[in-house]
């Protein structure tokens, strides 16, 4: 038997064992990585050289009923980075507009602040005379 031939064998013994819940080597989850350790194979074994056999058992596992467990928690994983980005897009609208309105304070701020050195350095105009006072 060449060695691609046990290999897919393996695999295919080990997507019985899966499927039926009798499980030697893994942890029993519908993914390939799980069927992967079952069959004793690199994970890659599925990915790369016997697609087919991936599919297949994605397919058994959907005509079950079931979705398998790897896209269930990436459709999961999607659903919380949809909110997240939601919630992150409101703040940033949100900080946006507390600039503006920081900016216009620290105007009124700044202005107010010249008035006051302003009273305290005995100018309380805006006029400067050209020659000093004598006295």
């Amino acid at each position: 038997m060449t060695p691609a031939a046990d290999e897919r064998d393996r695999i295919r013994a080990a997507m019985d064992r899966v499927l039926a819940g009798t499980c030697e080597r893994s942890n029993g989850a519908l993914t390939v990585v799980a069927l992967a350790i079952e069959a004793d194979v690199p994970r890659n074994a599925l990915t790369q050289r016997h697609i087919d056999l991936k599919n297949e058992f994605y397919a058994h596992v959907t005509a079950r009923g079931g979705t398998p467990e790897v896209e269930t928690r990436l459709r999961k994983k999607i659903v919380d980075l949809k909110t997240t980005i939601a919630n992150k897009n409101d703040e940033i609208a949100t900080l946006r507009a507390d600039v503006q309105g920081f900016l216009a304070e620290n105007t009124r701020l700044t202005l107010e602040n010249q008035e006051l050195r302003d009273i305290l350095s005995g100018h309380t105009t805006n006029v400067t005379p050209l020659r000093p006072a004598t006295g």
